[in-house]
């Protein structure tokens, strides 16, 4: 056997090694992100479920004549800036997610202050239009934060898969960085104060 042969296949082989495992990584990797980004599209497309909810729900709340009009503006002005907040899937920054999640968070707010205030109103509460809408908001709520865990779950499978030895070597050839989760609210960690004092 000649001298040259055993060093060319012994490159040859590596050379083939390597790329089947890169391009197993690249592939995985792309897999994986793709995932991740389906679930941020699912949490939006739930979010954007609550949106249009919330208009029909002021609507029905409109029609009581002697309801409060600061907390349907408030509503209605939380939803407005919540529609603005774009996030790029393909590219979400820690910054994206905070101001999404801010204005988010400012729809809850403004939301549960206009069901508490509800609670003033024994018409409105028997309307069955409006007894829908909080039940359909309620069933939305829970599929926000199924979607959210969801979305969570994937970027954590995706930033382990990157994170590992060799991938993390790969990770960086190919430009796969750690994706953001999505995380609670600041305080949500503390009971809410209810306070049904109406005076």
């Amino acid at each position: 056997m000649k001298k040259w042969l055993i060093p060319t296949i012994v490159i040859i082989v590596l050379g083939i090694i390597i790329y089947s495992t890169t391009v197993g990584f690249n592939n995985t990797a792309i897999v994986k992100q793709e995932d991740a980004r389906e679930s941020w599209s699912n949490v939006e497309s739930s979010y954007q479920r609550r949106n249009d909810l919330i208009g029909n729900l002021v609507k029905t709340v409109q029609g009581a004549a002697d309801f409060e009009r600061g907390t349907l503006t408030d509503v209605i002005e939380a939803r407005s800036k919540a529609t603005q907040v774009t996030v790029d899937p393909t590219n979400i920054t820690p910054e994206q997610m905070a101001q999404f999640q801010q204005a988010q968070s400012g729809v809850s707010s403004a939301l549960s202050r206009l069901l508490v205030t509800v609670e003033r109103y024994p018409d409105l509460k028997a309307n069955q239009n409006f007894l829908q809408l909080q039940s359909q908001l309620e069933g939305t709520e829970n599929r926000i934060n199924v979607a959210r865990d969801r979305y969570n779950a994937s970027v954590t499978e995706f930033n382990k898969y990157i994170r590992q030895f060799p991938n993390t070597i790969f990770a960086g050839w190919f430009g796969f960085d750690q994706m953001v989760r999505y995380e609670a609210d600041a305080g949500s960690e503390n009971a809410p104060d209810v306070d049904f004092d109406f005076k």
